[in-house]
């Protein structure tokens, strides 16, 4: 159920989502709403872009950062970033796809204001593997997952389906019972390699701008890494907290529609926000037209 669209409050957002690059180990050739690959680049954004950015950030009322991509970890200042953010006090997820961790970042993920996320596909390896496009890819999170259990890192993992018959409940079962207390199940979304028809912002949870927002590799502002096609400014040029009081986000916001409630837990405050590992949150206001059977939307 939606009701008439209506603007949330016009105020800095707690929870801000970092596209810091959009190379990747993966392909998913079917789902990745940013596009990434191992060919893509880092953007337009430097290293002393996102410092300040992240600065500012913090100095505007932003409580947590996510850093996600492409791959986040394959940027080459990934840890100057983290290390700003939990510098200037703020909390950090950290989303991986998991396929290669380096030692020293299992030191960094265990810090007490940092999280992680993942996506995982199947409990069969030939399945996962026909989602990322990788061979190996299955049996190399895997791992990691176990790893990031046994470090008792705080880690949610999303699995989305993509195609019909994907063993999503049984990739589920898999995970609770290797410890992970997180696990959520979504579709396929019409972004990126995944749209199958022009994204609208019926494809959306109803909650975007409300309390988040994200930030491309070049520097635009957008409600949410979903809501990509929602551009309300761009914090390189302007300034996050002129592009958060200026007309286009409000009016971006505004058009939105909204739930009556939100469903599942779509706090931005919280560690399960309405992110890709959080996808019951993220389901859209309204339904568009169904996906064609083996395309998918988020990774």
């Amino acid at each position: 159920m939606t009701i008439a669209p209506e603007a949330p409050t016009q105020q800095p957002p707690v929870f801000l989502e970092l596209e810091i690059t959009g190379k990747c180990q993966l392909t998913c050739p079917s789902l990745c709403y940013a596009k990434a690959g191992p060919t893509e680049g880092h953007g337009s954004m430097t290293a002393d872009d996102w410092k300040n950015l992240i600065s500012e950030a913090a100095a505007i009322g932003v409580e947590k950062v996510q850093f996600i991509g492409g791959e986040p970890t394959m940027h080459p200042d990934f840890e100057a970033l983290v290390h700003r953010a939990l510098g200037v006090g703020l909390e950090v997820q950290v989303y991986s796809n998991l396929y290669r961790v380096r030692l020293e970042h299992w030191a960094l993920f265990s810090h007490p204001r940092v999280s992680l996320a993942t996506s995982y596909y199947s409990d069969d390896a030939e399945e996962h593997e026909r989602v990322t496009g990788r061979k190996g890819s299955h049996a190399a999170t895997r791992a990691n997952i176990v790893q990031a259990v046994k470090h008792g890192i705080p880690l949610q993992v999303g699995i989305v389906e993509v195609f019909d018959g994907q063993r999503t409940a049984e990739a589920r079962d898999e995970l609770l019972a290797l410890g992970v207390r997180t696990v959520n199940v979504d579709r396929v979304r019409s972004v990126g390699r995944g749209e199958v028809h022009v994204p609208s912002t019926g494809d959306l949870c109803g909650r975007c701008a409300d309390g988040r927002a994200a930030v491309m590799t070049d520097g635009t502002v957008t409600p949410c890494v979903l809501g990509r096609f929602l551009k309300t400014g761009n914090a390189k040029t302007d300034g996050l907290e002129a592009v958060f009081g200026g007309q286009q986000w409000a009016d971006t916001a505004a058009s939105i529609p909204r739930r009556s409630a939100p469903t599942g837990a779509c706090t931005p405050a919280d560690s399960n926000d309405c992110d890709p590992a959080r996808t019951p949150a993220c389901d859209p206001a309204y339904f568009a037209p169904a996906p064609t059977p083996g395309l998918g939307g988020i990774a």
